[in-house]
């Protein structure tokens, strides 16, 4: 018999009928996410799940770079941070440095506000030309 966990299930869910725009804000969120618990861990002293947390930031990381339309010319300039941010958290894996892990989520940081400001314009000329009908 199948456990029932709803959480799960809202998750799944809400993977399945997020736009892409939605998803990619979800990728930055949860390279965040890791690279709080990476910091937490190293704090407490626990290098492997500090090296656990930093390997699913890198991962996606990794996907963002794979998914980045390289024929918009701003795609170049995002590259070059993603692998910046990607040498940080390598960086400050090996030497235990909580500052290199910082200076990775602030690269990360400024993708994910300025994709959300992208949405929320997108939104409003959507729900604008709505009202418009």
């Amino acid at each position: 018999m199948a456990i029932h966990n709803p959480y799960a299930a809202y998750r799944n869910n809400s993977v399945n009928t997020s736009t892409p725009g939605e998803l990619t804000l979800m990728l930055y969120n949860g390279c965040l996410k890791f690279i709080e618990q990476a910091k937490r861990a190293l704090e407490n002293g626990n290098i492997e799940e500090k090296n656990t947390a930093i390997q699913k930031a890198q991962a996606i990381i990794s996907e963002l770079m794979v998914t980045l339309d390289t024929s918009v010319p701003v795609a170049e300039n995002m590259m070059i941070l993603y692998e910046f941010a990607n040498s940080r958290l390598i960086d400050g894996n090996i030497a235990n440095d909580a500052a290199l892990l910082e200076e990775a989520a602030g690269i990360i940081k400024e993708f994910r506000d300025t994709w959300k400001e992208v949405i929320q314009i997108n939104r409003q000329k959507q729900y604008a030309n709505v009202d418009e009908i």
